[in-house]
Protein backbone atom coordinates (compact mmCIF):
# COMPACT_ATOMS: atom_id res chain seq x y z
CA UNK A 1 0.00 0.00 0.00
CA UNK A 2 1.33 3.69 -0.56
CA UNK A 3 2.25 5.38 2.21
CA UNK A 4 0.16 5.65 5.56
CA UNK A 5 -3.37 4.40 5.50
CA UNK A 6 -4.05 6.13 2.03
CA UNK A 7 -4.98 3.58 -0.93
CA UNK A 8 -3.94 5.62 -4.23
CA UNK A 9 -5.73 4.64 -7.20
CA UNK A 10 -4.76 5.35 -11.03
CA UNK A 11 -7.95 5.97 -13.53
CA UNK A 12 -7.11 5.31 -17.17
CA UNK A 13 -9.72 7.07 -19.12
CA UNK A 14 -11.16 10.08 -20.64
CA UNK A 15 -11.89 12.86 -18.11
CA UNK A 16 -13.76 15.89 -17.49
CA UNK A 17 -13.99 18.97 -19.61
CA UNK A 18 -13.84 16.20 -22.07
CA UNK A 19 -17.03 15.56 -23.46
CA UNK A 20 -17.83 11.92 -23.60
CA UNK A 21 -19.62 9.44 -21.40
CA UNK A 22 -16.94 7.99 -20.26
CA UNK A 23 -15.55 10.88 -18.97
CA UNK A 24 -18.12 11.74 -17.10
CA UNK A 25 -18.65 8.54 -15.94
CA UNK A 26 -14.99 8.47 -14.46
CA UNK A 27 -15.62 12.19 -13.36
CA UNK A 28 -18.46 11.17 -11.20
CA UNK A 29 -16.95 7.84 -10.24
CA UNK A 30 -13.84 9.86 -8.52
CA UNK A 31 -16.30 12.01 -6.67
CA UNK A 32 -18.28 9.28 -5.44
CA UNK A 33 -15.27 6.82 -4.24
CA UNK A 34 -13.76 10.31 -2.22
CA UNK A 35 -17.23 10.61 -0.32
CA UNK A 36 -16.98 7.01 0.89
CA UNK A 37 -13.48 7.27 1.41
CA UNK A 38 -13.53 10.11 3.95
CA UNK A 39 -9.66 11.23 3.07
CA UNK A 40 -8.26 7.76 2.81
CA UNK A 41 -8.50 8.06 -1.24
CA UNK A 42 -5.83 9.26 -3.51
CA UNK A 43 -6.95 9.51 -7.17
CA UNK A 44 -4.97 10.12 -10.07
CA UNK A 45 -6.23 10.23 -13.67
CA UNK A 46 -3.78 8.78 -16.88
CA UNK A 47 -6.14 10.53 -19.56
CA UNK A 48 -6.30 9.67 -23.21
CA UNK A 49 -5.48 13.15 -24.85
CA UNK A 50 -8.26 15.36 -26.21
CA UNK A 51 -7.55 17.78 -28.96
CA UNK A 52 -9.50 20.44 -27.63
CA UNK A 53 -9.37 20.71 -23.93
CA UNK A 54 -7.22 21.38 -21.49
CA UNK A 55 -7.03 19.22 -18.37
CA UNK A 56 -6.80 19.99 -14.76
CA UNK A 57 -6.00 17.93 -11.64
CA UNK A 58 -6.38 15.29 -10.85
CA UNK A 59 -4.77 14.30 -14.39
CA UNK A 60 -1.22 13.97 -13.88
CA UNK A 61 -0.17 12.30 -17.41
CA UNK A 62 -1.91 11.91 -21.11
CA UNK A 63 -1.69 9.61 -23.46
CA UNK A 64 -2.40 10.12 -27.27
CA UNK A 65 -4.41 7.71 -28.84
CA UNK A 66 -2.37 6.27 -31.25
CA UNK A 67 0.92 6.75 -30.58
CA UNK A 68 2.32 3.74 -28.91
CA UNK A 69 5.27 4.59 -26.80
CA UNK A 70 3.15 6.95 -24.82
CA UNK A 71 1.49 3.67 -23.72
CA UNK A 72 4.33 2.58 -22.25
CA UNK A 73 5.53 5.90 -21.59
CA UNK A 74 2.19 5.85 -18.95
CA UNK A 75 2.85 2.41 -17.48
CA UNK A 76 6.69 3.63 -16.73
CA UNK A 77 4.55 6.83 -14.79
CA UNK A 78 2.29 4.68 -13.09
CA UNK A 79 4.85 2.26 -11.59
CA UNK A 80 7.07 5.08 -10.26
CA UNK A 81 3.52 6.71 -8.83
CA UNK A 82 3.49 3.77 -6.74
CA UNK A 83 0.24 3.52 -6.89
CA UNK A 84 -1.64 0.77 -4.70
CA UNK A 85 -4.64 -0.10 -7.60
CA UNK A 86 -5.12 0.51 -11.32
CA UNK A 87 -8.92 1.35 -12.95
CA UNK A 88 -9.40 0.78 -16.12
CA UNK A 89 -12.59 2.45 -18.12
CA UNK A 90 -12.93 0.54 -21.46
CA UNK A 91 -14.30 1.37 -24.59
CA UNK A 92 -12.65 -0.23 -27.96
CA UNK A 93 -12.96 3.13 -29.12
CA UNK A 94 -10.93 5.12 -27.05
CA UNK A 95 -7.55 3.59 -27.38
CA UNK A 96 -5.67 3.22 -30.49
CA UNK A 97 -4.04 0.33 -32.31
CA UNK A 98 -6.33 -2.18 -33.84
CA UNK A 99 -9.45 -2.42 -31.50
CA UNK A 100 -8.11 -0.73 -28.87
CA UNK A 101 -5.05 -3.40 -28.69
CA UNK A 102 -2.57 -0.48 -27.11
CA UNK A 103 -3.47 -0.62 -24.19
CA UNK A 104 -2.54 -4.09 -23.52
CA UNK A 105 0.84 -2.48 -23.91
CA UNK A 106 -0.04 -0.73 -20.96
CA UNK A 107 -1.47 -2.83 -18.97
CA UNK A 108 0.93 -5.93 -19.10
CA UNK A 109 3.80 -3.31 -17.89
CA UNK A 110 1.84 -2.62 -14.79
CA UNK A 111 2.92 -3.94 -11.28
CA UNK A 112 -0.41 -2.73 -9.71
CA UNK A 113 -3.39 -4.99 -9.41
CA UNK A 114 -5.96 -3.61 -12.29
CA UNK A 115 -9.60 -3.43 -11.90
CA UNK A 116 -11.07 -2.76 -15.15
CA UNK A 117 -14.57 -1.41 -15.90
CA UNK A 118 -16.32 -2.65 -19.58
CA UNK A 119 -18.21 -0.38 -21.10
CA UNK A 120 -18.84 -2.52 -24.22
CA UNK A 121 -19.11 -6.41 -24.49
CA UNK A 122 -19.35 -7.28 -28.18
CA UNK A 123 -21.65 -10.28 -28.54
CA UNK A 124 -20.41 -11.43 -32.14
CA UNK A 125 -16.55 -9.84 -32.53
CA UNK A 126 -14.27 -10.57 -34.88
CA UNK A 127 -10.88 -11.88 -34.24
CA UNK A 128 -9.12 -9.00 -33.54
CA UNK A 129 -11.98 -7.14 -30.78
CA UNK A 130 -12.05 -10.79 -29.05
CA UNK A 131 -8.53 -10.83 -28.82
CA UNK A 132 -8.18 -7.18 -27.49
CA UNK A 133 -10.47 -7.75 -24.79
CA UNK A 134 -9.65 -11.19 -23.72
CA UNK A 135 -6.07 -10.04 -23.17
CA UNK A 136 -7.12 -6.52 -21.07
CA UNK A 137 -9.10 -9.01 -18.68
CA UNK A 138 -6.38 -11.94 -18.42
CA UNK A 139 -4.50 -8.96 -17.14
CA UNK A 140 -7.08 -7.66 -14.61
CA UNK A 141 -7.40 -9.33 -11.59
CA UNK A 142 -11.02 -8.50 -11.51
CA UNK A 143 -13.42 -7.41 -14.34
CA UNK A 144 -16.15 -5.11 -13.58
CA UNK A 145 -19.65 -5.29 -16.20
CA UNK A 146 -22.83 -3.31 -15.58
CA UNK A 147 -25.15 -5.71 -16.05
CA UNK A 148 -26.38 -9.41 -15.57
CA UNK A 149 -26.17 -9.60 -19.83
CA UNK A 150 -22.54 -8.77 -19.53
CA UNK A 151 -21.40 -11.25 -16.97
CA UNK A 152 -23.34 -14.11 -19.29
CA UNK A 153 -21.88 -12.69 -22.56
CA UNK A 154 -17.94 -12.80 -20.66
CA UNK A 155 -18.72 -16.52 -19.97
CA UNK A 156 -20.40 -17.59 -22.95
CA UNK A 157 -18.33 -15.68 -25.90
CA UNK A 158 -15.09 -14.61 -24.08
CA UNK A 159 -14.38 -17.26 -21.56
CA UNK A 160 -14.18 -14.97 -18.81
CA UNK A 161 -15.56 -16.15 -15.86
CA UNK A 162 -15.81 -16.99 -12.18
CA UNK A 163 -14.56 -14.77 -9.37
CA UNK A 164 -12.81 -12.48 -11.74
CA UNK A 165 -15.72 -11.12 -13.36
CA UNK A 166 -18.37 -8.44 -11.10
CA UNK A 167 -21.32 -6.77 -11.46
CA UNK A 168 -21.69 -3.05 -10.11
CA UNK A 169 -24.55 -1.08 -11.89
CA UNK A 170 -23.97 1.73 -13.39
CA UNK A 171 -24.26 4.74 -11.11
CA UNK A 172 -27.44 6.89 -11.07
CA UNK A 173 -28.17 10.87 -9.66
CA UNK A 174 -29.25 11.08 -5.95
CA UNK A 175 -32.41 13.09 -6.52
CA UNK A 176 -35.72 13.37 -5.13
CA UNK A 177 -38.74 11.97 -6.67
CA UNK A 178 -40.34 15.21 -7.83
CA UNK A 179 -43.69 17.03 -9.34
CA UNK A 180 -42.06 17.52 -12.86
CA UNK A 181 -44.85 20.32 -12.93
CA UNK A 182 -42.75 22.72 -10.78
CA UNK A 183 -39.56 22.39 -12.83
CA UNK A 184 -41.45 23.18 -15.91
CA UNK A 185 -41.18 27.16 -15.32
CA UNK A 186 -37.57 26.97 -15.70
CA UNK A 187 -38.19 26.30 -19.58
CA UNK A 188 -40.89 27.93 -20.41
CA UNK A 189 -42.37 24.89 -20.63
CA UNK A 190 -45.50 25.77 -18.35
CA UNK A 191 -48.64 23.65 -19.80
CA UNK A 192 -47.00 21.77 -22.16
CA UNK A 193 -46.42 18.22 -22.11
CA UNK A 194 -42.72 17.30 -22.43
CA UNK A 195 -41.00 14.46 -23.63
CA UNK A 196 -37.12 14.35 -23.24
CA UNK A 197 -34.09 12.67 -25.38
CA UNK A 198 -30.41 13.39 -24.42
CA UNK A 199 -27.09 12.90 -24.79
CA UNK A 200 -24.07 12.80 -27.38
CA UNK A 201 -25.94 12.95 -30.77
CA UNK A 202 -25.32 10.44 -33.54
CA UNK A 203 -27.02 8.58 -35.94
CA UNK A 204 -27.37 5.78 -33.83
CA UNK A 205 -29.58 7.68 -31.41
CA UNK A 206 -32.73 7.20 -33.73
CA UNK A 207 -33.85 10.65 -33.37
CA UNK A 208 -35.60 10.29 -37.01
CA UNK A 209 -37.77 7.35 -35.88
CA UNK A 210 -39.23 10.07 -32.70
CA UNK A 211 -40.19 12.58 -35.49
CA UNK A 212 -41.95 10.27 -37.41
CA UNK A 213 -44.26 9.97 -34.35
CA UNK A 214 -44.52 13.23 -33.87
CA UNK A 215 -47.32 14.09 -35.62
CA UNK A 216 -49.68 11.79 -34.65
CA UNK A 217 -48.51 12.19 -30.93
CA UNK A 218 -49.41 16.31 -31.52
CA UNK A 219 -52.69 15.09 -32.62
CA UNK A 220 -53.16 13.06 -29.66
CA UNK A 221 -52.03 15.80 -27.62
CA UNK A 222 -51.67 19.12 -29.13
CA UNK A 223 -49.46 20.85 -26.20
CA UNK A 224 -46.57 18.31 -26.69
CA UNK A 225 -42.97 19.33 -26.94
CA UNK A 226 -40.43 17.17 -27.88
CA UNK A 227 -36.47 18.25 -26.62
CA UNK A 228 -33.75 17.14 -27.96
CA UNK A 229 -30.63 17.99 -25.57
CA UNK A 230 -27.34 17.72 -26.47
CA UNK A 231 -24.57 18.64 -28.73
CA UNK A 232 -23.28 16.46 -31.61
CA UNK A 233 -21.12 13.79 -30.68
CA UNK A 234 -17.60 15.30 -31.18
CA UNK A 235 -16.12 12.27 -32.97
CA UNK A 236 -18.83 12.85 -35.46
CA UNK A 237 -18.55 16.65 -35.89
CA UNK A 238 -14.87 16.33 -36.92
CA UNK A 239 -15.61 13.76 -39.24
CA UNK A 240 -19.53 14.60 -40.89
CA UNK A 241 -19.60 18.07 -39.13
CA UNK A 242 -23.46 18.87 -38.16
CA UNK A 243 -24.80 16.89 -41.25
CA UNK A 244 -27.10 14.69 -39.02
CA UNK A 245 -28.24 17.29 -36.69
CA UNK A 246 -29.39 19.58 -39.95
CA UNK A 247 -30.87 16.45 -41.52
CA UNK A 248 -33.19 16.38 -38.58
CA UNK A 249 -34.39 19.55 -38.54
CA UNK A 250 -35.47 19.61 -41.96
CA UNK A 251 -37.30 16.57 -40.88
CA UNK A 252 -39.28 18.69 -38.60
CA UNK A 253 -40.04 21.84 -40.54
CA UNK A 254 -41.37 18.77 -43.38
CA UNK A 255 -43.26 17.41 -40.56
CA UNK A 256 -44.74 20.48 -40.23
CA UNK A 257 -43.72 20.17 -36.41
CA UNK A 258 -41.21 23.63 -35.59
CA UNK A 259 -43.75 24.60 -33.06
CA UNK A 260 -43.18 21.30 -30.98
CA UNK A 261 -39.77 20.27 -31.39
CA UNK A 262 -36.27 22.12 -29.73
CA UNK A 263 -33.16 21.03 -30.71
CA UNK A 264 -30.27 22.46 -27.72
CA UNK A 265 -27.16 22.05 -29.18
CA UNK A 266 -24.89 22.03 -26.35
CA UNK A 267 -23.39 19.93 -23.55
CA UNK A 268 -25.45 20.79 -20.43
CA UNK A 269 -24.34 20.90 -16.90
CA UNK A 270 -24.91 18.54 -14.28
CA UNK A 271 -27.40 20.82 -12.61
CA UNK A 272 -29.00 22.14 -15.83
CA UNK A 273 -29.48 18.54 -16.82
CA UNK A 274 -31.05 17.52 -13.69
CA UNK A 275 -33.19 20.46 -13.66
CA UNK A 276 -34.31 19.26 -17.53
CA UNK A 277 -34.75 15.80 -16.69
CA UNK A 278 -37.29 16.80 -13.51
CA UNK A 279 -39.63 18.57 -15.86
CA UNK A 280 -39.75 16.02 -18.52
CA UNK A 281 -42.87 14.04 -18.42
CA UNK A 282 -41.38 10.80 -20.60
CA UNK A 283 -38.21 9.89 -21.92
CA UNK A 284 -37.55 8.55 -24.62
CA UNK A 285 -34.50 6.61 -26.50
CA UNK A 286 -35.80 5.36 -29.68
CA UNK A 287 -31.77 3.80 -30.50
CA UNK A 288 -31.13 1.90 -33.64
CA UNK A 289 -28.88 -0.62 -32.14
CA UNK A 290 -29.79 -3.56 -29.53
CA UNK A 291 -25.53 -3.92 -29.01
CA UNK A 292 -25.46 -1.29 -26.42
CA UNK A 293 -25.06 -2.92 -23.06
CA UNK A 294 -24.68 0.04 -20.92
CA UNK A 295 -26.79 3.33 -21.21
CA UNK A 296 -25.83 6.56 -18.58
CA UNK A 297 -28.29 8.63 -20.22
CA UNK A 298 -31.10 6.32 -19.26
CA UNK A 299 -30.08 5.29 -16.31
CA UNK A 300 -30.09 8.99 -15.31
CA UNK A 301 -34.06 8.68 -16.36
CA UNK A 302 -35.17 5.78 -14.44
CA UNK A 303 -32.97 7.10 -11.15
CA UNK A 304 -34.94 10.41 -11.47
CA UNK A 305 -38.25 8.91 -11.70
CA UNK A 306 -39.33 9.47 -15.61
CA UNK A 307 -41.53 7.24 -17.78
CA UNK A 308 -39.42 5.97 -20.31
CA UNK A 309 -40.15 4.41 -23.55
CA UNK A 310 -37.29 2.69 -25.62
CA UNK A 311 -36.36 0.13 -28.07
CA UNK A 312 -35.28 -2.96 -26.75
CA UNK A 313 -31.36 -2.49 -26.56
CA UNK A 314 -29.48 -4.34 -23.96
CA UNK A 315 -29.59 -1.95 -21.14
CA UNK A 316 -33.20 -0.93 -22.02
CA UNK A 317 -34.32 -4.44 -21.52
CA UNK A 318 -32.82 -4.92 -18.09
CA UNK A 319 -33.85 -1.41 -16.68
CA UNK A 320 -36.93 -1.35 -17.95
CA UNK A 321 -38.28 -4.71 -17.01
CA UNK A 322 -41.37 -5.66 -14.33
CA UNK A 323 -42.80 -2.41 -15.77
CA UNK A 324 -40.50 -0.19 -15.07
CA UNK A 325 -41.28 1.30 -18.78
CA UNK A 326 -41.99 0.37 -22.18
CA UNK A 327 -40.72 -1.15 -24.93
CA UNK A 328 -40.98 -0.31 -28.34
CA UNK A 329 -40.08 -2.29 -31.24
CA UNK A 330 -36.24 -0.65 -33.42
CA UNK A 331 -37.44 1.76 -36.17
CA UNK A 332 -40.74 0.96 -35.34
CA UNK A 333 -42.79 5.11 -34.83
CA UNK A 334 -46.34 3.49 -34.88
CA UNK A 335 -45.14 1.75 -31.33
CA UNK A 336 -43.92 4.83 -30.12
CA UNK A 337 -47.02 6.96 -30.70
CA UNK A 338 -49.06 4.10 -29.03
CA UNK A 339 -46.90 4.08 -26.02
CA UNK A 340 -46.42 7.69 -25.26
CA UNK A 341 -50.40 8.44 -26.06
CA UNK A 342 -50.77 5.72 -23.70
CA UNK A 343 -48.76 7.42 -21.21
CA UNK A 344 -49.80 10.97 -21.23
CA UNK A 345 -53.59 10.15 -21.48
CA UNK A 346 -53.71 7.47 -18.65
CA UNK A 347 -52.47 8.89 -15.59
CA UNK A 348 -52.23 5.68 -13.27
CA UNK A 349 -49.52 4.15 -15.73
CA UNK A 350 -47.78 7.27 -15.85
CA UNK A 351 -47.23 7.26 -12.17
CA UNK A 352 -47.31 3.93 -11.90
CA UNK A 353 -44.34 3.45 -14.05
CA UNK A 354 -42.66 6.42 -12.32
CA UNK A 355 -42.79 4.91 -9.11
CA UNK A 356 -41.61 1.64 -10.19
CA UNK A 357 -38.35 2.92 -12.03
CA UNK A 358 -37.40 5.53 -9.29
CA UNK A 359 -37.37 2.39 -6.55
CA UNK A 360 -35.44 0.46 -8.81
CA UNK A 361 -33.05 3.05 -9.35
CA UNK A 362 -32.70 3.71 -5.33
CA UNK A 363 -29.95 0.63 -5.68
CA UNK A 364 -28.08 2.31 -8.33
CA UNK A 365 -27.67 6.13 -6.98
CA UNK A 366 -24.08 7.09 -7.38
CA UNK A 367 -23.48 7.05 -3.49
CA UNK A 368 -23.89 3.70 -3.27
CA UNK A 369 -22.00 3.06 -6.42
CA UNK A 370 -19.08 4.69 -5.16
CA UNK A 371 -19.11 2.44 -2.17
CA UNK A 372 -19.08 -0.50 -4.13
CA UNK A 373 -16.34 0.99 -6.05
CA UNK A 374 -13.97 1.93 -2.36
CA UNK A 375 -14.88 -1.71 -1.65
CA UNK A 376 -13.57 -2.98 -4.50
CA UNK A 377 -10.52 -0.91 -4.44
CA UNK A 378 -9.58 -1.31 -0.87
CA UNK A 379 -10.27 -5.12 -0.43
CA UNK A 380 -7.15 -6.77 1.23
CA UNK A 381 -7.41 -9.90 -1.59
CA UNK A 382 -6.37 -7.82 -4.59
CA UNK A 383 -3.61 -9.55 -5.87
CA UNK A 384 -0.03 -8.15 -6.43
CA UNK A 385 0.73 -8.62 -10.47
CA UNK A 386 4.57 -10.19 -11.24
CA UNK A 387 5.21 -9.53 -14.66
CA UNK A 388 7.00 -12.54 -16.21
CA UNK A 389 10.31 -11.82 -17.64
CA UNK A 390 10.82 -14.26 -20.62
CA UNK A 391 14.25 -15.49 -21.26
CA UNK A 392 16.65 -14.18 -24.08
CA UNK A 393 15.47 -15.66 -27.59
CA UNK A 394 18.45 -17.19 -29.49
CA UNK A 395 17.15 -15.90 -32.82
CA UNK A 396 17.57 -11.71 -32.87
CA UNK A 397 14.37 -10.44 -32.98
CA UNK A 398 13.44 -6.63 -32.24
CA UNK A 399 9.66 -6.11 -30.08
CA UNK A 400 7.01 -3.82 -31.97
CA UNK A 401 7.44 -2.08 -28.53
CA UNK A 402 10.96 -1.55 -28.83
CA UNK A 403 10.83 0.32 -32.34
CA UNK A 404 11.00 4.04 -31.93
CA UNK A 405 8.17 6.41 -32.94
CA UNK A 406 8.79 8.09 -36.09
CA UNK A 407 9.76 11.36 -36.43
CA UNK A 408 9.17 14.18 -38.72
CA UNK A 409 11.91 16.42 -37.71
CA UNK A 410 14.18 15.49 -40.65
CA UNK A 411 11.40 14.81 -43.35
CA UNK A 412 10.21 18.50 -42.11
CA UNK A 413 14.12 20.01 -42.78
CA UNK A 414 13.90 19.05 -46.05
CA UNK A 415 10.69 20.38 -47.18
CA UNK A 416 9.98 24.08 -47.91
CA UNK A 417 6.57 25.53 -49.40
CA UNK A 418 7.56 24.16 -52.94
CA UNK A 419 8.49 20.52 -51.82
CA UNK A 420 10.96 18.00 -50.60
CA UNK A 421 14.15 18.66 -51.64
CA UNK A 422 15.94 16.03 -53.88
CA UNK A 423 19.01 15.58 -51.76
CA UNK A 424 20.52 16.08 -48.39
CA UNK A 425 24.22 16.01 -47.31
CA UNK A 426 24.16 14.14 -43.59
CA UNK A 427 21.18 16.73 -42.54
CA UNK A 428 21.55 20.01 -44.35
CA UNK A 429 19.57 19.95 -47.46
CA UNK A 430 21.34 20.40 -50.77
CA UNK A 431 19.91 22.76 -52.77
CA UNK A 432 22.19 22.20 -55.72
CA UNK A 433 19.57 19.35 -56.82
CA UNK A 434 16.48 20.84 -56.37
CA UNK A 435 13.07 18.99 -56.32
CA UNK A 436 11.95 16.16 -58.21
CA UNK A 437 8.70 14.47 -58.54
CA UNK A 438 9.15 10.86 -57.94
CA UNK A 439 10.49 12.20 -54.26
CA UNK A 440 7.52 13.97 -53.79
CA UNK A 441 5.26 10.86 -54.48
CA UNK A 442 7.18 8.56 -52.34
CA UNK A 443 6.86 11.14 -49.57
CA UNK A 444 3.18 11.15 -50.50
CA UNK A 445 3.06 7.44 -49.46
CA UNK A 446 4.82 7.97 -46.57
CA UNK A 447 2.64 10.67 -45.06
CA UNK A 448 -0.45 8.90 -45.79
CA UNK A 449 0.57 6.26 -43.90
CA UNK A 450 2.34 8.31 -41.33
CA UNK A 451 -1.28 9.94 -40.89
CA UNK A 452 -3.64 6.92 -40.99
CA UNK A 453 -1.45 6.72 -37.32
CA UNK A 454 -0.79 9.61 -36.20
CA UNK A 455 -3.55 12.12 -37.25
CA UNK A 456 -1.12 15.04 -36.50
CA UNK A 457 -2.11 18.61 -38.39
CA UNK A 458 2.00 18.81 -39.47
CA UNK A 459 1.75 15.89 -41.46
CA UNK A 460 -1.76 16.74 -43.02
CA UNK A 461 0.40 20.44 -44.20
CA UNK A 462 3.92 18.12 -44.98
CA UNK A 463 1.39 16.05 -47.31
CA UNK A 464 -0.46 19.22 -49.06
CA UNK A 465 2.74 20.69 -50.30
CA UNK A 466 3.52 17.16 -51.43
CA UNK A 467 0.23 17.10 -53.14
CA UNK A 468 0.58 20.27 -54.49
CA UNK A 469 4.07 19.76 -56.27
CA UNK A 470 2.96 16.95 -57.86
CA UNK A 471 -0.44 18.73 -59.24
CA UNK A 472 2.06 21.34 -60.61
CA UNK A 473 4.03 18.83 -62.56
CA UNK A 474 1.42 18.03 -64.97
CA UNK A 475 1.79 19.06 -68.27
CA UNK A 476 -1.32 19.61 -69.82
CA UNK A 477 -1.10 16.66 -71.94
CA UNK A 478 -1.49 14.31 -69.07
CA UNK A 479 2.85 14.01 -68.86
CA UNK A 480 4.87 14.61 -65.92
CA UNK A 481 7.56 16.74 -65.11
CA UNK A 482 9.94 15.28 -63.03
CA UNK A 483 13.41 17.91 -62.23
CA UNK A 484 12.91 21.37 -60.92
CA UNK A 485 15.41 23.53 -59.91
CA UNK A 486 15.87 25.57 -56.54
CA UNK A 487 14.81 28.47 -58.77
CA UNK A 488 11.51 26.79 -59.46
CA UNK A 489 12.16 26.09 -63.06
CA UNK A 490 11.73 22.76 -64.86
CA UNK A 491 14.43 21.49 -66.18
CA UNK A 492 14.67 21.28 -69.48
CA UNK A 493 15.47 18.14 -71.71
CA UNK A 494 15.32 16.19 -68.62
CA UNK A 495 15.23 12.25 -69.15
CA UNK A 496 11.54 10.97 -70.18
CA UNK A 497 9.60 8.58 -67.62
CA UNK A 498 11.48 9.37 -64.92
CA UNK A 499 8.56 10.06 -62.43
CA UNK A 500 6.30 7.42 -63.88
Amino acid sequence: MAKGTTKKVAFISSYRPRKCGIATFTSDLIENVTSSAKGEFEPLVVAMRSEDQKYDDPVKFEIRQNVKNDYICAADYINFSHVDVVSVQHEFGLFGGEAGSYLSLLLNRLNAPIVTTLHTVLDDPNPAYRKSLVDVCNASCKVITMNERGVSMLAEIYGITGKKVQLIPHGIPDLSFVDNNYYKHKFGMEGRRTILTFGLLNKNKGIEVMLRAMPSIIEAEPSVLYIVLGMTHPSVLKQDGESYRFSLQRMVKELGCSEHVIFHNRFVSDEELHNFLCAADVYVTPYLNREQLTSGTLSFAVGTGKAVVSTPYWAAMELLADGRGKLVRFGDSNQIVEAITGILQDESLFYSLRRKAYDYGRSRTWPKIGQAYWKLFNAKRLPVRIIAKTAPSSTKATSSIQVPEPSLAHLRKLTDDTGLYQHAKFTIPNREHGYCTDDNARAVVAMTEYYAQYPEPEARQLLDIYLSFILHSQNSDGSIRNFMNFDRTWLKNEPGGDAL
